[in-house]
This record gives structure tokens, C-alpha cells and sequence, in this order.
């Protein structure tokens, strides 16, 4: 049997943060919930409400 390879960044989904616009992509602590994640770090979504757009 062989070995499963990581897949390379490029390959991995991406999704655009609800708060900073940047895109993120898929992290493996993200696997089981993936559908329901907006926010591409902790810090976006603790500000949520009061973040600005430059």
C-alpha cells in the first residue's frame, strides 16, 4: 500500500473571510467543520462587528 501525499497548497479549498476579505484556505483543524468556517483567524472573528474596510 502506499502512502496518501499531502495535497499542495494550490489544491487545497479556499473560501474569502466574512471580515477582511483575504482569501484563507482549508486547515486540518478545520476538517469537521469546514462548511460553517468564515473567518480565516481568530482575531477577524472576535472583531466582527467593528471592523473596517480600508
Amino acid at each position: 500500500m502506499e502512502k496518501a501525499r499531502p495535497k499542495k497548497k494550490s489544491e487545497l479549498p479556499q473560501k474569502v473571510c466574512a471580515v477582511c476579505g483575504r482569501p484563507f484556505v482549508w486547515r486540518k483543524k478545520w476538517a469537521r467543520d469546514w462548511d460553517t468556517v468564515r473567518y480565516c483567524s481568530e482575531r477577524c472573528r472576535r472583531g466582527k462587528g467593528r471592523h473596517e474596510m480600508s
